[in-house]
């Protein structure tokens, strides 16, 4: 059968059926095709209109990739033509043209940078769009399509290439040996890194490069001028491959796998490279040297590069020692078990549990350890890696086969979440309906067998995984000596604990004799005792891990002090390392929740549930549980006390989910606020019927409270207070409310609003439900604490300065009447929706903006919110983009990311909006990992490393030094935006 469709196939592509996909909506996949019959019309077009009008499977399959896919659906509304072609051409065929074309455009007659940068656009278009419609088809496998997709990338890299050097030459800048070579003896080299170098790109991949140059090659004519040279030339590459243009952009480009890029110039002299590897290179550099391959420039120079590389990268003995720096650095940092189901839903295909990384990192630690003194081990791609380690016996044959499976089922995965609107994603939706789209896109008829393939596939792939690391060599046969009897510290015991990184020995032997001694509830009875002293190794290894061993361990032992019974716990963590190594990391990394769970070592109860990892917090979850937790709560201040226990609880398990990387920090931000819409709500109702027993209720009345700030954009932290606005509103007549003790109804919502701020922030013995800041409200301090509907309206209307329109764009409903937050709602977009001069709200924003920078200088890079370029920029950008008009939307939202997502390009160009949503993702991962990890402002000079390593795995970067480059580049090109949009117009 695959014979004869490879002979169709000669012919042209449409003679072989393409795979049966089902369209998501048959109503809509029927008018793209009448859409494309009348495209196909108005272009002269005739087989491809007679095809779309048919009833074949050519055009029942076009119908639904036209509805599944909005990304092939605007690729054909563009250029039908893209298809015409396939009636004479294969996939194939047309492919090998199009890269043909790519590499001769720097060829061309009077080529230009701008020249260049249109066509590489329009043919990588019409390339993407062709691999997407092949695989989707079924016509290419996904093992074709990232070989495809990997020609592309470097087609378009070494035209690039070609063109700047021939400039260079035209320009004397250097003196090639044969323009029409222009890359040999260049002596430019440029590197592929990642799933570039190994030829597997993605579909919607970046690509990594790493530019080094070699001063004393042929074309260069001063060697004391090639470093500002070939930084130029690197540049202006970064600009031809990766700016948007009105024809798109060819590949986002990253060098942040180069040397020290905080401190090194974008290329780097060849020399000075060997000399970093070999002084100060680090292990995950070695690992991701593994893929390094030439992709452009001075080929035959790389070569070199990477052979004079070899004795760094590949060590001739069994490294094992390296294994454990290089897997602290990568995503996955430990084997995840004994958690329960997978979610599908929210799930990340590439890092998550049982993902592709699971896979490469098998295969790559496997090659770190063997490969040099077995060569055949030293491959770049991850697949034929797995077959040669199976062929050495360094795996099974099992092994091998589940993983090359997996592997690439969920690489179609991948591609398909991609194919939807060609977005960098890895994520599996939330919502059903795009769930299933997902479903339909790779051939499966409904969602929930995909659901259940690809939990399946993610168990495989994590079983195999944890077993890699669980049978893998001990660097010794054992702990050490560990003897914790009697008074006097055994030295074999100090030595032990020194080596696993503890630098107090003498009172982690104290602190460990405390507990043999059953002085704390948790170890009074001898059988935990017992259970204690079989886990201590264990523990200590785990907490050593840390590397603030000391103070993990320390805080670890505040939390047992706590517990009132000890058995279970010892006997769970013995049974389960995750769970130790999450309590590890709690202990090491996180001051504020280790502080709340040695507070209320309760709140260690939900780390037991199974699911936890796998149940999103989202509202529906949270008000369930609420609802039960309340039950039976009578007395108000208990229900207050539930209300605290539950929020501390839950903001705790939120947080876990964070760290162990379940969520991302988008979805901690909206759980921590729809956690805070509930319980506030919940306080509220009960403010309302306590004050009512004694002050009855107004005629008429209606209360609603307005969630600001990063409440009212869903974006809280673990550690955020909560601003708040209480509106109220009640019959025109109404004099007094109708209790045993009546009020007058400004003095009666007064009074009512300050019982509810003592009900949420008035600490009791558990705590304080939330810290609330209602200087938003009109008039600040200075007015009433509960404003009247009429009074507030008047107020936006006519007195409200500037700043408090930009407040009001994030403003939200929370909780309350729910037709009186309607109402507010409805009130506040039309304050926002009103006409203004534009120049005049930028000039406030930016006047604004100075005077901020003048009275709050930011303390360092690391104050996100205050740097020029971070936080603060972002949302006034946002904010103004809002108040005037500058915003596509259907409906109002008050998500600082959602509005930079829909900025109308008019106001912020595709690049400009695409670098501005990117700032604000790495700011909210690294603002909700610090602010849920830190009770105290982040302190570059004393990072917990267990910290460091936490901020990289949200990030995905590989060193801490490679995150401050990109923090600092992000700052500056979003201040370099807000200068442009905002700052400049001030």
């Amino acid at each position: 059968m695959k014979a004869a469709r490879a002979k169709a196939q000669q012919s042209q592509w449409f003679a072989t059926p393409p795979r049966r996909l089902k369209a998501l909506d048959a109503a809509d996949a029927a008018e793209a095709l009448a859409e494309l019959v009348q495209l196909a019309a108005e272009e002269k077009l005739p087989r491809l209109g007679k095809l779309a009008a048919g009833s074949g499977p050519d055009a029942a399959f076009l119908g639904s990739v036209l509805d599944l896919s909005e990304f092939v659906r605007d690729a054909v509304r563009r250029q039908p033509q893209m298809l015409e072609r396939l009636f004479d051409q294969t996939v194939e065929e047309r492919l090998a043209a199009i890269n043909a074309a790519i590499r001769a455009l720097p060829y061309e007659e009077g080529a230009t940078e701008a020249s260049i940068m249109k066509g590489l656009r329009l043919l990588k278009g019409e390339s993407h769009f062709l691999v997407a419609l092949s695989e989707l088809a079924g016509e290419a496998e996904v093992a074709q399509t990232v070989r495809r997709l990997s020609a592309l990338a470097d087609a378009c890299t070494d035209a690039a290439v070609d063109f700047l050097l021939r400039d260079a030459h035209g320009q004397d800048k250097l003196k090639l040996p044969d323009p029409g070579k222009p890359a040999q003896s260049s002596g430019w080299i440029v590197l592929g890194m990642g799933k570039l170098g190994a030829c597997e790109l993605n579909f919607s991949s970046d690509i990594d490069l790493i530019v080094f140059f070699d001063p004393e090659a042929k074309a260069i004519i001063d060697p004391y001028e090639a470093n500002e040279l070939f930084a130029r030339l690197t540049r202006r590459l970064l600009r031809i491959l990766q700016d948007r243009t009105e024809h798109g952009y060819v590949f986002r480009t990253d060098l942040r796998l180069r040397p020290d890029p905080g401190s090194t110039p974008l290329a780097i002299p060849v020399s000075a490279a060997l000399h970093y590897y070999e002084s100060r290179g680090q292990n995950w550099e070695r690992a991701a040297m593994i893929k390094a391959r030439p992709v452009a420039g001075d080929i035959v120079a790389g070569d070199a590069f990477l052979r004079e590389l070899q004795p760094y990268v590949w060590r001739k003995y069994l490294d094992y020692a390296a294994i454990a720096d290089v897997h602290s650095i990568k995503r996955q940092i430990h084997a995840h078990k004994g958690h329960g189901e997978i979610a599908v839903k929210g799930h990340n295909v590439k890092l998550g549990r049982g993902g592709i990384r699971e896979i490469e990192f098998f295969v790559q630690t496997q090659q770190l350890i063997a490969g040099g003194r077995f060569p055949e081990l030293r491959g770049r791609q991850t697949v034929p890696m797995l077959a040669e380690l199976a062929e050495r016996g360094w795996i099974t044959a099992e092994a091998r086969d589940v993983l090359t499976r997996q592997y690439w089922f969920l690489r179609r995965v991948e591609h398909a979440l991609q194919m939807v609107a060609d977005e960098q994603t890895h994520t599996l939706p939330e919502d059903d309906e795009e769930l299933e789209r997902i479903a339909l896109m790779l051939g499966y008829d409904e969602a929930e067998t995909f659901a259940a393939d690809f939990r399946a596939s993610l168990h495989e792939v994590e079983k195999h995984y944890a077993a890699l690391f669980e049978t893998a060599p001990e660097l010794s046969s054992g702990v050490g000596n560990l003897v914790f009897t009697g008074d006097v510290d055994d030295p074999g015991t100090l030595e032990t604990l020194s080596g696993l990184g503890f630098q107090r020995p003498s009172d982690i032997c104290r602190v460990i004799r405390t507990w043999h001694f059953g002085r704390y509830r948790a170890t009074q009875s001898a059988e935990a005792r017992e259970r204690l002293t079989e886990l201590t190794p264990a523990l200590l290894k785990a907490f050593g891990g840390t590397r603030r061993a000391d103070e993990a361990l320390l805080r670890f032992d505040e939390f047992l002090a706590g517990l009132p019974a000890g058995i279970q716990l010892f006997s769970l963590l013995q049974s389960n390392p995750a769970l130790l190594q999450l309590l590890a990391t709690i202990m090491g990394a996180a001051p504020r929740l280790a502080q709340t769970i040695t507070r209320r070592p309760h709140v260690f109860d939900g780390l037991l549930d199974p699911a936890l990892l796998s149940e999103l917090p989202n509202r529906a979850y949270l008000s369930a549980r609420l609802e039960t937790f309340l039950q039976g709560a009578e007395i108000y201040e208990d229900l207050l006390d539930r209300l605290r226990i539950f929020a501390s609880e839950q903001k705790f398990l939120i947080g876990v989910r964070l760290l162990a990387g379940a969520i991302d920090a988008a979805r901690a931000g909206k759980a921590f606020s729809d956690l805070a819409d509930l319980t506030i709500g919940a306080a509220l109702d009960a403010v309302l019927a306590e004050f009512a027993v004694r002050h009855g209720r107004v005629p008429g009345g209606r209360v609603a409270i307005l969630g600001m700030g990063k409440l009212g954009s869903r974006e809280l932290t673990a550690g955020s207070d909560v601003d708040l606005i209480l509106l109220y509103d009640h019959d025109e007549q109404a004099e007094e409310s109708d209790g045993e003790k009546p009020l007058a109804p400004s003095h009666y919502y007064a009074r009512l609003t300050q019982r509810l701020i003592a009900a949420v922030s008035a600490p009791t013995a558990e705590g304080v439900l939330y810290e609330l800041d209602l200087r938003l409200r009109p008039s600040g301090n200075k007015g009433p604490v509960a404003t009247h509907i009429d009074a507030f309206r008047k107020y936006q209307r006519e007195e409200a300065w500037a700043w408090e329109h930009m407040a009001l764009t994030r403003a939200r409903p929370i909780a309350g009447d729910a037709g009186f937050a309607g109402e507010i709602d409805e009130e506040i977009s039309q304050v926002l929706d009103h006409s203004r001069n534009a120049g005049e709200v930028v000039a406030e924003a930016a006047k604004m903006r100075r005077l901020i920078e003048k009275e709050k200088p930011p303390r360092d890079l690391w104050d996100i919110k205050l740097i020029p370029g971070g936080l603060i920029d972002l949302e006034f950008i946002a904010q103004v983009a809002v108040l005037t008009g500058k915003v596509r939307w259907t409906s109002r939202t008050t998500s600082t990311h959602d509005i930079l997502a829909h900025l109308d390009p008019g106001f912020a160009p595709a690049q400009a909006q695409g670098d501005l949503v990117d700032a604000y993702t790495l700011y909210l991962s690294l603002t909700q990992m610090i602010r849920l990890c830190l009770t105290v402002p982040f302190d570059r000079s004393d990072v917990p490393p267990g910290l460091a390593d936490l901020l990289l795995g949200a990030t995905d970067l590989p060193e801490f030094g490679v995150l401050e480059a990109h923090l600092k580049e992000t700052s500056q090109s979003v201040r370099t935006h807000f200068d442009r949009l905002l700052r400049a117009k001030g």
